[in-house]
C-alpha cells in the first residue's frame, strides 16, 4: 500500500526543512562573525613585552607624517596600548619619544579612528 501525501503535509515539512536550513545558515554567519570581530580585536594594539609592535621598536627617534607611516596613533585619555614620554634626548626606553625631522627611527601618523596602537601622553613611567 502507497502513502499518500496530501499537499499541505508536504508543504509544512518543506517549510520546516526550510526553517531549520536558514537557522544553520544564520549560526554559521553569527560563528563567523563573531570569529572575525575576534581577530580584529586581537590584532589591535599588540604591544609586545619587548615594547615592540609588529617589529617595530616603539622607542627612539619619531617623525610624524601624513602618508605611508609604520604605525597609526590615536591618543587617547584612558586604556592606552603604550604609555608615551616625550623626551628631549636619548629616547632609549620603552615609550619614550623623541619627535624628529630627520632621520627617524620610525614614522608615524595621528588618526582619530582604526589606529594601530593606542598612545596616552604621560610625564613619568613610560611604557607598557
Amino acid at each position: 500500500m502507497k502513502t499518500v501525501v496530501s499537499w499541505p503535509a508536504f508543504l509544512k515539512e518543506a517549510m520546516l526543512w526550510c526553517i531549520h536550513l536558514l537557522n544553520k545558515v544564520f549560526v554559521m554567519k553569527k560563528l563567523a562573525f563573531i570569529g572575525l570581530l575576534a581577530l580584529s580585536f586581537s590584532a589591535l594594539g599588540e604591544v609586545d613585552n619587548d615594547c615592540t609592535w609588529k617589529g617595530i621598536k616603539l622607542y627612539g627617534k619619531v617623525k610624524v607624517v601624513t602618508s605611508f607611516p609604520d604605525l597609526e596613533v590615536e591618543v587617547v585619555n584612558s586604556f592606552p596600548d603604550l604609555k608615551v614620554k616625550k623626551v628631549n634626548s636619548f629616547a632609549d626606553r620603552c615609550g619614550e619619544w623623541k619627535f624628529v625631522e630627520s632621520f627617524p627611527d620610525f614614522t608615524v601618523k595621528f588618526v582619530n579612528s582604526f589606529p594601530d596602537i593606542k598612545i596616552k601622553y604621560v610625564n613619568s613611567f613610560p611604557g607598557v
